[in-house]
């Protein structure tokens, strides 16, 4: 038996138990997604985000237009395009919310990477991040897990804080 008859042979195998599995109403929501009018439902919405998204980021990485301020609106439009594609194929709303503070984040970081690395937006993007993390692991991973994560995270937190405050000063300390 050669190589391409095998790989045959195994796709062959994969589409017969995933139609099996449908079929016995095993695997009847992931199947959904392969519904032509679900994808159109369910993908359209978040276009709207997306596109612009990806259009911001192709006008600056294209060398066209090498303005960093481009990516600030595509890294949010970015973020939050993924989100509510999460959000409207699985219906995460209650778990998904704090990526909306980290977009904002997410654009200033990419604004400072490849832009001109200007220390002052590192503030709002770690004080942005940090609640996006804290309201993650405090309201989200409870929903998901089952179990108030907010007794780590915080902890978590202000022992990181504290070793960035012991760690992170000058480098040229005279001890």
């Amino acid at each position: 038996m050669n190589k391409s008859n095998r790989i045959l042979g195994t796709v062959f195998i994969i589409v017969g138990a995933m139609f099996l599995l449908k079929n016995l109403d095993i695997m009847k929501p992931f199947f959904d997604i392969f519904d032509p009018g679900y994808i159109i439902s369910r993908f359209w919405p978040s276009l709207f985000l997306l596109v612009p998204a990806f259009i911001f980021h192709y006008r600056f990485f294209s060398g066209r237009k090498k303005d960093p301020g481009l990516l600030v609106p595509g890294g949010i439009l970015l973020v939050l395009g993924i989100a509510f594609q999460i959000n409207m194929l699985f219906g995460m709303w209650e778990v998904t919310w704090p990526l909306n503070i980290f977009a904002v984040a997410f654009g200033l970081f990419e604004l400072y990477y490849f832009g001109n690395r200007e220390k002052g937006l590192l503030i709002p993007i770690f004080i942005l991040g940090g609640l996006s993390f804290i309201f993650f692991t405090s309201f989200s991973l409870r929903e998901l897990l089952g179990f108030n994560a907010s007794k780590a995270a915080i902890p978590l937190v202000l022992i990181v804080i504290g070793l960035i405050v012991i760690f992170g000063g000058k480098k040229n300390r005279n001890f």
